[in-house]
């Protein structure tokens, strides 16, 4: 925060300063922050009287839609997944594997993406080809 704004928000630090002023001055000071008080009053309740106007239009919406039987979901076709019956966050399909390999006796997939197992990259620093374990 600025001084200016702690000056003028604390009360000692501001009859501080306005003592070294003259009456005049602190009389012009007066009129100046009260138009400007008065300026933003104005618009503050500009605002809030938009925000107003705005709901009561969505509150007579809404009974318009009630009345007419239709969930204001499916008018803007956002009705949630989960009251469908569905997890609300879809999982991507897996994807397929595209190369096999046999570790310790066991037949196992790799996707090709993440880390490389340990077993093909032994077997590809050995000289073989990773296109051997393709599907």
């Amino acid at each position: 925060m600025s001084e200016f704004i702690k000056v003028l928000v604390n009360q000692r630090s501001l009859r501080a300063v306005l003592r070294e002023l003259t009456f005049e001055q602190l009389t012009e000071v007066k009129e100046k922050l009260d138009a400007l008080f008065q300026d933003r009053e104005e618009a503050e309740l500009k605002v809030m009287q938009e925000q107003e106007e705005r709901q009561a239009k969505l509150a007579e919406f809404q009974a318009m839609l009630q009345e007419a039987g239709i969930n204001p979901s499916e008018l803007l076709g956002t009705e949630s997944k989960v009251a469908k019956g569905s997890t609300a966050k879809s999982k991507r399909a897996p994807r397929p594997p595209k190369y096999k390999y046999t570790e310790d006796g066991v037949e196992k997939t790799w996707t090709g993406q993440g880390r490389m197992p340990k077993v093909l990259v032994l077997a590809i620093e050995a000289g073989e080809l990773l296109e051997s374990y393709a599907i």
